[in-house]
């Protein structure tokens, strides 16, 4: 007898059964549910996205459990490893699996922020791949310690002499790698006082020298982008906004004859001379930015002011945007700001809530589930978290998905019911 998968795979089954599959409605092992709701998620027009919403509130015994087993579907495997979908408590099993092939974990190192790299440094099958560890070994999540822990990974022998072992050794703390170097500068202690002017000049130093190395590929392959504000520049500095530019260029011109034209170019003849040659020209922040390069543009968004933060964090290049979320001067204000804006990139959004020190502040949380620019299934995600007058809000609030509405106002109903009961 054919499982339901391989009749949902053959399309052989009505609208109203497959609207059952999209909610884990179907008298089939639990297993089977979520191999169903994968396969809804990923290829499905029609019900993907209430199956994405199904799989966000899905029962993580049951997810484990699948994880855990080698005879799982493999598409369930790269779904729950993908970084997008990627579960802390899902992860060490996933890890351990050998049905998770290593370029997966690779794709996931690449991306991992701090909470997922201590994970993966306790995985005994992620340690053991070579790609992976060269992989973690650049992270700029990487502490000093775990770093030289890497670095000594290899140079540990499994059936070699003894003799050789202390020569490989020494030659791995003589020589570490370039990659175990970058990880040493970004590692940085938390962030300077206001009154320790110097060491914070030097943390922000350390900071853009690591980021540039960081990112040097994604720096190269972007470095002819000019700046390109996401919504355009009247969205991003408000109708009311106008330039500094000298005075002379904005003023108009007498007309010919009119008794005030021989009065106006008296004053208006020695104005070149005023002004040394060498002179700097007043530029506001937005004509700044417009003269710098990528690289500039990323220094600017680590060493930078709150205001020209808020400019480059809107920056359609994305390597300059990420930026901004490790300057070491950012404030959870900003971040609460961020988290609300519709005039930045998806991947932005996506890049905050991967942040741990970010995801314990609850408007951050609460201003990416009401902002219509996050991901969906992120939004879904984090909405377990919202109390139960923000459920309410979002549930009426036309902006956000039809999605994001009814799980808000089926998660307030419940909460409410709860709130009743006691």
């Amino acid at each position: 007898m054919a499982r339901t998968i391989d009749q949902i795979r053959a399309s052989k089954l009505p609208s109203n059964m497959m609207q059952f599959a999209a909610r884990g409605a179907l008298q089939v092992p639990p297993a089977e549910n979520i191999e169903i709701l994968v396969y809804l998620a990923l290829h499905n027009k029609v019900f993907g996205e209430l199956a994405r919403m199904t799989l966000a509130g899905w029962d993580e015994k049951a997810c484990l459990a699948a994880v855990s087993d080698p005879q799982t579907n493999r598409e369930v495997l790269d779904y729950f490893i993908s970084p997008d979908n990627v579960r802390p408590k899902l992860l060490p099993a996933l890890l351990e699996n050998p049905s998770v092939p290593e370029t997966q974990i690779v794709k996931l190192a690449m991306s991992a922020m701090r909470d997922t790299v201590e994970i993966m440094l306790k995985s005994k099958r992620a340690l053991s791949l070579p790609r992976v560890m060269n992989t973690l070994s650049s992270s700029p999540y990487l502490r000093k310690e775990e770093a030289a822990q890497l670095r000594s990974k290899p140079s540990d022998p499994v059936a070699q002499p003894s003799a050789p072992a202390p020569a490989a050794e020494a030659s791995a703390v003589a020589q570490p790698s370039p990659a175990a170097s970058v990880a040493e500068a970004v590692s940085a202690p938390p962030l300077p006082s206001e009154g320790d002017h110097a060491a914070a000049s030097d943390g922000h130093d350390e900071a853009v020298t690591a980021y540039m190395k960081d990112h040097a590929a994604d720096i190269a392959a972007e470095s002819d982008k000019p700046f390109q504000p996401i919504g355009g520049v009247v969205e991003l500095l408000g109708q009311d906004y106008f330039p500094v530019v000298d005075s002379a260029e904005i003023s108009a011109p007498p007309e010919p004859g009119s008794p005030a034209s021989s009065t106006a170019a008296e004053p208006a003849a020695p104005k070149p001379a005023a002004k040394p040659p060498g002179e700097p020209k007043r530029e506001n922040t937005l004509q700044k930015i417009n003269r710098l390069d990528v690289k500039g543009r990323i220094q600017l968004a680590l060493k930078g002011s709150k205001e020209e933060r808020s400019i480059l964090i809107r920056d359609g290049t994305k390597v300059v945007a990420f930026a901004v979320l490790e300057a070491p001067k950012l404030s959870d204000g900003e971040v609460e700001k961020f988290a609300s804006q519709k005039n930045v990139l998806e991947t932005v959004l996506r890049q905050i809530t991967l942040k741990r020190r970010f995801m314990k502040n609850y408007i951050v949380i609460r201003n990416l589930c009401a902002n219509p620019r996050t991901p969906l299934d992120l939004g879904l995600g984090l909405m377990k978290n919202l109390l139960i007058q923000d459920l309410k809000n979002i549930s009426a609030n036309k902006e956000v998905s039809e999605t994001i509405r009814k799980l808000a106002l089926k998660m307030y109903k419940q909460k409410l019911d709860e709130a009743n009961k006691k």
